[in-house]
């Protein structure tokens, strides 16, 4: 029995909240705490003390991150370096604009006597969850560049982590760490971002320009995705997902490579990874990636939409620039909400109402320095019910 009417009136709401927010059930003083603090019209802070308890890291993080780290957008995927980086963002109200950019990735304590971070396997996060580890505590935040090798300028958050290379650098052409980064943190595939109206000079060579003899479907179908995805993804020249073919065919002890300065692929005689030149011969005069110099050519034309930042000069060298140029965009903030009420509504926005909260959320996202945490609170407490 719980002591008053008028908290009886509120532990359905309550119960509700924590449900959603934990994804497990609430005892019954975590109940009654919840509900006090709804009773007092203090639904934001009835959240964040449903947030606490520990299934909201394990579970509900978990499932809500692990998508995004591989091709298939499995939810079961096992802990990684992304998930747990984004989970650890969550946590400690970092700035998520850092996930796309940041010297940033979290590891279990070392106290916890796990084996190493390891470049090569992912032995670390699997002993984390295996273990049955409290993510809420067990997490740490590292420099990235400290454990994986890579130079400072170098890192770009989850972009170069290893579960990402594994997913998104494996073998092609590294066009798909550009893709799966926009349908995971901006909410969009390539194919609603089709402008034909961009210059194509910048597409590489490996792209038929009269494909099975026809050149309209370079001109219609073709050039209306390549001419920005190439000059965005040439951010990424420098990368690769190095493995045994044949002894490992599905990259499992593979690591992130990084030509860093002063190395040269042998292929290309630059810094350049060989794939970048890969098909060469399709169409001889098409572009020649020979550094890691991208453009933005989406600035202009329909996929202004997307909201660019006009503080940032929407070109730059390598990951970290252009992770920031993503991070910065009105997209990225919307997507990222827009994930959290599906995530916490246990569907996507249905009305007018849904839609004028996540606009609200998006709002109070950025206000509140992109603590991601605040718009988990800021949506529970919207589908919580009356």
């Amino acid at each position: 029995m719980f002591a008053t009417a008028s908290l009886a009136g509120t532990l359905e709401q309550a119960k509700r909240l924590h449900d959603r927010l934990a994804g497990v059930p609430a005892n019954e003083a975590q109940l009654t705490a919840i509900a006090a603090l709804l009773d007092q019209n203090r639904p934001i802070e009835a959240a964040y003390l449903a947030m606490e308890t520990p299934a909201f890291y394990s579970t509900t993080l978990k499932l809500f991150a692990a998508p995004w780290t591989n091709i298939d957008q499995d939810k079961f995927e096992p802990l990684n370096d992304y998930s747990a980086t984004v989970i650890g963002a969550i946590r400690d109200d970092v700035d998520f604009r850092q996930i796309l950019q940041g010297d940033l990735l979290y590891v279990g304590r070392e106290s916890l006597g796990l084996p190493p971070y390891n470049r090569s396997n992912n032995d670390h996060y699997l002993a984390l969850e295996q273990g049955f580890v409290d993510l809420k505590q067990g997490l740490e935040a590292v420099s990235q560049a400290s454990v994986t090798g890579l130079p400072i300028t170098a890192t770009a958050g989850v972009l170069t982590s290893r579960a990402a290379a594994k997913s998104f650098f494996y073998l092609g052409t590294n066009r798909a760490m550009l893709r799966f980064t926009l349908m995971n943190h901006l909410c969009t595939d390539l194919e609603p971002l089709k402008d034909n109206t961009r210059s194509p000079d910048r597409i590489r060579q490996d792209v038929s320009r009269s494909p099975g003899g026809d050149s309209r479907l370079f001109l219609n179908n073709c050039l209306a995705c390549h001419s920005g995805m190439d000059p965005l993804a040439q951010a990424f020249a420098y990368y690769d997902y190095q493995f045994d073919r044949d002894g490992d065919p599905n990259g499992d002890s593979g690591r992130l490579s990084y030509n860093q300065s002063g190395m040269t692929d042998p292929q290309t005689g630059r810094r350049v990874q060989a794939k970048y030149h890969l098909n060469a011969t399709t169409f001889p005069y098409g572009y020649v990636t020979e550094d890691d110099q991208w453009r933005n050519y989406w600035r202009q034309g329909v996929n202004q939409h997307l909201g660019w930042d006009p503080s940032l000069s929407g070109q730059g060298s390598g990951a970290k620039s252009l992770g920031q140029e993503l991070a910065n965009s009105a997209a990225f903030a919307q997507c990222q909400v827009k994930k959290v009420f599906n995530t916490v509504c246990l569907r996507d926005a249905e009305s007018e109402a849904d839609l004028a909260q996540i606009s609200a959320t998006t709002a109070s996202f950025k206000q509140h320095d992109y603590q991601l945490k605040r718009a988990f609170a800021e949506v529970g407490a919207y589908c919580m019910g009356e």
